[in-house]
């Protein structure tokens, strides 16, 4: 069973920085198209961004929802098993639980692929 743990949220001004990592149990993580959700109160789960598993060992091509296009930046090593998200000029709108996943592509529709999530690393920026 793949096992994702997230880690690196906390409580943020307006306009600062975070980075957040998520380390993958799963053998074969250089093979998966990976992102990031998130969830904010109250809202369903929303895709963030995504990073391609074709590329060497920093993967490929990335994917951003317009949401946090130039603000954010995903990347992976997977000599490290491991997906980040760096996170700047964060806005209060980006207040969420983040969590990262397997991604596919449909059309324009990122969808987890593995059907469990981790824990989740809470983000709170405060204007």
């Amino acid at each position: 069973q793949v096992q994702l743990v997230e880690s690196g949220g906390g409580l943020v001004q307006a306009g600062g920085s975070l980075r957040l990592s998520c380390a993958a149990s799963v053998r074969t993580f250089s093979t998966y198209d990976m992102g990031w959700f998130r969830q904010a109160p109250g809202k369903e789960r929303e895709y963030v961004a995504a990073i391609s598993w074709n590329g060497g060992r920093n993967g490929g091509r990335t994917y951003y929802t317009d949401s946090v296009r130039g603000r954010f930046t995903i990347s992976r090593d997977n000599a490290k098993n491991t997906v980040y998200l760096q996170m700047n000029s964060l806005k209060p709108e980006d207040t969420a639980v983040y969590y990262c996943n397997a991604v596919r592509q449909s059309g324009s529709v990122w969808s987890p692929t593995f059907g469990s999530w981790g824990q989740g690393t809470q983000v709170t920026v405060s204007s």
